[in-house]
């Protein structure tokens, strides 16, 4: 037990306010992104309230600054609501206050919006536009209805080349699933695990060679790190600094390189359709699902009955299911 009164640091100061929200958001498991979201709207609100602590504001506060966003800023409604959610984490697990009704609070309006769709040939078209891991991601988050950070995520270990199956760890809502493993991803996917499990070796070699592992695990299983199933299927190219510690490890590849090659692909494919960001997900994810042309493993969905699969880049979805097993 430390011999620091609870809430002080070593050095006997209180912690800053957000290195509060930075406290309570990994006590509660949440996500990084989360915790960055989080503490970038705790700051714009103190610094909107003019450098105030929020403990000597309250709901007036934070419905005048709710519809400040609203009104001045014209932030959509999913920003208002993520603003929302962030204060009130901030007053219920960092302040112990609950917060009232906001009464006057001023919704941002919630539009109706359709989606951005590629045909089967058109998503032919971008994929022929890429080569080696770049293909290789794509075609993942096309044939296994994987979300951009769940492929990049991937360790080797739940990759089951034998039964053609992906096992997303820790997915959208911190919950497991299982996808398939498209056929013809199959030998490209042999040569990056090689790859991977080269560069693997000349980080031990160097005296390296540790990965960042979830939770406590580094601490239940020191050297489970440099084990190569919990290798990232998709390394980078280069060591790095971890941002938690400060240890020097392999990080995945960032989710930008992928949406880069997705952008310069789609502009010599000649895809005309807009899209918002030039980011995986509008332009793969939902592709075989707007036409129920494409199998039923789209991320986070129950199955979808009477859907015509896509032979050519879907795998089939009896060949990539265990024993007992039920469609994630």
């Amino acid at each position: 037990m430390s011999d620091f009164p609870r809430g002080e640091t070593p050095h006997g100061r209180q912690p800053r306010l957000l290195e509060q929200v930075h406290e309570a958001i990994r006590r509660l498991h949440y996500s990084r992104r989360t915790e960055e979201t989080y503490v970038h709207w705790v700051r714009r609100f103190i610094y909107w309230s003019g450098k105030r602590h929020p403990a000597t504001l309250g709901e007036p506060e934070v419905t005048a600054f709710l519809s400040h966003l609203a009104t001045e800023r014209k932030v959509a409604a999913a920003t208002q609501n993520q603003a929302l959610a962030a204060l009130l984490f901030l007053y219920k697990q960092v302040l112990g206050r609950e917060l009232g009704w906001f009464d006057d609070l001023v919704r941002a309006k919630r539009p109706v919006r359709l989606p951005v769709v590629l045909t089967r040939g058109e998503v032919a078209a971008l994929l022929a536009q890429l080569k080696g891991a770049h293909w290789l991601m794509a075609s993942i988050l096309y044939g296994a209805g994987l979300r951009l950070m769940e492929c990049l995520r991937l360790r080797v270990k739940d990759i089951d080349i034998a039964y053609r199956q992906i096992l997303v760890r820790d997915g959208k809502g911190g919950k497991d699933r299982v996808s398939m493993l498209p056929e013809i991803a199959v030998q490209p996917l042999h040569a990056q695990l090689g790859e991977a499990k080269r560069l693997h070796e000349i980080d031990l070699r160097e005296g390296f060679g540790e990965v960042h592992l979830p939770y406590a695990l580094a601490r239940k299983y020191p050297r489970a790190g440099f084990e190569w199933g919990w290798q990232y299927v998709f390394p980078s190219a280069k060591r790095s600094a971890d941002p938690e510690d400060g240890v020097i490890r392999r990080h995945h590849l960032d989710e930008s390189v992928l949406a880069r090659a997705l952008k310069e692909a789609r502009r010599c494919a000649g895809i005309a359709k807009p899209v918002k960001r030039a980011h995986a997900a509008p332009l793969l994810r939902h592709a075989p699902f707007a036409s129920r042309a494409g199998h039923p493993y789209r991320s986070g969905a129950a199955r979808t009955f009477g859907c015509v699969h896509d032979h050519d880049l879907h795998a089939r979805h009896e060949q990539g299911r265990a024993r007992g097993e039920e469609p994630a």
